[in-house]
């Protein structure tokens, strides 16, 4: 493989990756790169969501370290949108403030570098490019420990172009809109007069009022009885065998919802959260009988990328699959750097009212 702008920046990023876990972080160490007014809050197409208590944490077979241990959370009431933002939304945003995208500006190399081990070399000149990173299916089997054999960072890829030049979003509107970073999804959340959920709120949504199950519809594995969900179905990431319908994202209303009404909270894209990620979260707040309203820790921590700041996703995409990573559950965690962008990763919004102690 030639040396490229992601070569560079993962020089000490995948031997990293602990052996132990056996389920694999899809987003566990990708590449990081590098304010509008808000009209009245509207509401419509938002779901309210009643306050109350419940267990947050990863139970099952595939429940990974940083989803542990179980802890009692309590919210406040709050709204979470029906469905992940789509195509259509997005643009009606870009179209009314001029917003442009991380992906669509040159990455800034002092940025990058201060994410890096000191002695890391520089990537070359000719890859500092707006560029964003798009999943491009290897042609036989791999292994599953480099993520770089299916990520490509393709140049001129971005929400509107989610393939890359020449490819367009017409067709997909409806659609969860891709390429977005955490910085893209905060500020389209701002325009709207709300802001991104916190991991309870994302996780306590996705439960639709149910405890401690692993799945959102319950404990039937995903691959018995008929598709709920978009995801991978086959062998990752060579062959899809498409049973669900699609190869890639697919309309956010597509699949059932959970029983609260929401769509997409398992599968289609990775949806970006407030919280900073960081590997012991859960263990902070252990110590308590309940903890109320979190907003996550003060800063990141991931052992396997130390000097690069995280922020979590929440609930799986398309590529999610059992010999992978397993992160359509509601409980699964993923990382990664705020300014990168790939083709599975959206966003949805929340909406708290003005009593809410969520900060």
């Amino acid at each position: 493989m030639k040396r490229t702008l992601i070569i560079s920046l993962l020089l000490a990023g995948f031997a990293a990756v602990s052996s132990a876990e056996t389920n694999m972080s899809c987003c566990a160490v990708l590449p990081s790169r590098f304010g509008t007014s808000a009209p009245s809050t509207d509401l419509d197409g938002m779901i309210k969501i009643p306050g109350g208590e419940f267990t947050m944490g990863g139970t099952g077979q595939y429940v990974r370290p940083d989803e542990l241990p179980l802890h009692r959370v309590r919210l406040d009431t709050f709204w979470i949108k029906r469905t992940p933002v789509t195509n259509a939304e997005f643009k009606e945003f870009v179209d009314a403030t001029g917003y442009v995208t991380t992906a669509e500006k040159k990455p800034e190399l002092e940025e990058i570098m201060k994410t890096l081990p000191p002695g890391t070399p520089p990537p070359p000149d000719d890859v500092l490019v707006p560029a964003s990173m798009v999943f491009t299916p290897p042609g036989r089997p791999v292994t599953l420990d480099n993520p770089l054999v299916w990520w490509q960072w393709k140049k001129g890829a971005n929400w509107k172009q989610p393939k890359g030049p020449g490819s367009s979003i017409q067709n997909i509107m409806d659609h969860p809109v891709v390429h977005v970073s955490w910085y893209d999804a905060r500020a389209y959340a701002e325009w709207k007069g709300m802001r991104l959920p916190t991991e309870a709120q994302w996780e306590y949504a996705a439960r639709g009022g149910h405890e401690k199950r692993p799945f959102i519809w319950g404990d039937q594995p995903v691959t018995e009885g008929k598709s709920r969900i978009n995801i991978w179905e086959g062998s990752f990431p060579n062959r899809n065998t498409r049973k669900d319908g699609y190869y890639g994202t697919s309309p956010v209303t597509a699949f059932p919802p959970n029983d609260y009404g929401l769509y997409d909270m398992a599968g289609n894209v990775w949806e970006w959260v407030n919280d900073w990620y960081h590997v012991d979260a859960y263990s902070m707040s252990a110590g308590n009988d309940v903890t109320v309203n979190p907003y996550g820790p003060s800063g990141s921590y991931d052992p396997a990328e130390p000097n690069m700041p995280k922020r979590v996703t929440r609930g799986g995409s398309f590529l999610c699959n059992d010999s992978y990573c397993s992160g359509y559950r509601p409980s699964a965690r993923m990382k990664t750097s705020p300014d990168t962008s790939l083709s599975h990763t959206g966003f949805r919004v929340v909406w708290n009212p003005p009593e809410s102690a969520v900060e």
